[in-house]
């Protein structure tokens, strides 16, 4: 970010501050009328286990509650995931088509802003035995039994003001809410995993992005090829996406050399002017194929003519799996204990 666009990053701040001290208690006066009974939340039937985060922008819920779906599963148990779908239409988005396309029709999907009554429309044909609420730290409506906070370790949020200065959602201090504290993007803080193990008697543990591979868009196979397999570049890479560094800095981990990069809008669907001027800007730097995120190719209606285009795969690690998936084990069983 050059001088210029620092200086008017900080004048919109300046300009904007007055409108996040508003928006700041409004959002207490919401926490507190829950907190305090005046507003009750609704409860399913299912267990409720809520994945979350307090800025606006990527953080990995999506990879997080594909890995608590598959690691539900693996246990036998019947799991539906509730999400908002949003920037989707006809009860879908790119984030719920991801998941539809990794984890296939073993899970049940409810899509739309009224979490409760998706959930309550599912209950009503199948009994479901945990529900994944996405994104749902600040959806206060429905009841849960798990409340799992998301920070990203890349991302600093000293001195960060709440929207719209800033991209807090919520005050820090809202961490408190929270039964489970997962640090993402571990692997660009060396530290941090060593640090959260120390922190054994505490609720806190950290996650790290893995790769598993990249297919090729338009392959239907779940063949996924290494980045050494699919050439030596150099790639364009573009996405659109809450946290597009992370996805680049990725590609530099992974070793797959980048002869620039283009960001577009987050959940942005990409229309044939936009594959033109993706392709013209990949010809200009010398690109030999393209590469994206999964959730892109969700979004993406056409394909390219002259590049192909290679999909990174990715999930997640998290140090002391065991222990986490424990704790959840207990807050479920205490909530399964507890009088009706």
């Amino acid at each position: 970010m050059n001088w210029e666009s620092t200086r008017r990053s900080r004048l919109a701040r300046i300009i904007l501050w007055p409108l996040s001290l508003i928006y700041g208690v409004v959002v207490l006066a919401r926490v507190r009328a829950y907190a305090r009974g005046q507003l009750k939340p609704n409860r399913l039937r299912g267990a409720v286990i809520s994945v979350g985060n307090l800025t606006v922008g990527g953080v990995g819920k999506t990879p997080m509650v594909l890995w608590l779906a598959e690691k539900f599963l693996a246990e036998g148990k019947r799991v539906a995931i509730l999400s908002r779908g949003y920037r989707g239409a006809d009860g879908t988005s790119d984030e719920i088509e991801l998941l539809r396309h990794r984890l296939a029709d073993r899970v049940q999907f409810g899509v739309g802003a009224d979490r409760f009554a998706s959930g309550s429309a599912l209950e009503a044909s199948q009994p479901i035995d945990i529900f994944l609420l996405d994104d749902g730290f600040q959806h206060f409506q429905l009841a849960r039994d798990v409340n799992i906070l998301l920070m990203d370790a890349s991302r600093s949020l000293t001195n960060e003001d709440l929207l719209p200065a800033g991209s807090l959602r919520e005050p820090l201090s809202a961490m408190t809410r929270a039964d489970i504290l997962i640090f993402t993007r571990a692997e660009t803080q060396p530290g941090v995993t060593a640090a959260v193990t120390n922190l054994s008697s505490y609720p806190v543990f950290a996650a790290s992005t893995k790769l598993l591979g990249f297919r090729r868009f338009g392959d239907t196979s779940m063949n996924l090829q290494s980045a050494q397999q699919i050439g030596a570049g150099p790639f364009f890479a573009f996405c659109g996406i809450g946290n597009p560094q992370a996805f680049f800095r990725d590609l530099e981990n992974w070793q797959v050399p980048v002869a620039a990069e283009k960001v577009f809008r987050d959940h942005h669907r990409y229309t044939a002017s936009d594959i033109l001027a993706i392709t013209r800007a990949a010809e200009s730097a010398g690109a030999r194929a393209l590469v994206t995120t999964e959730k892109d190719a969700k979004n993406l209606a056409a394909t390219f003519d002259k590049f192909p285009v290679y999909i990174a795969i990715i999930d997640i690690e998290i140090a002391q799996e065991r222990d986490l998936l424990s704790l959840i084990h207990a807050k479920l069983a205490d909530r399964a204990g507890a009088p009706s």
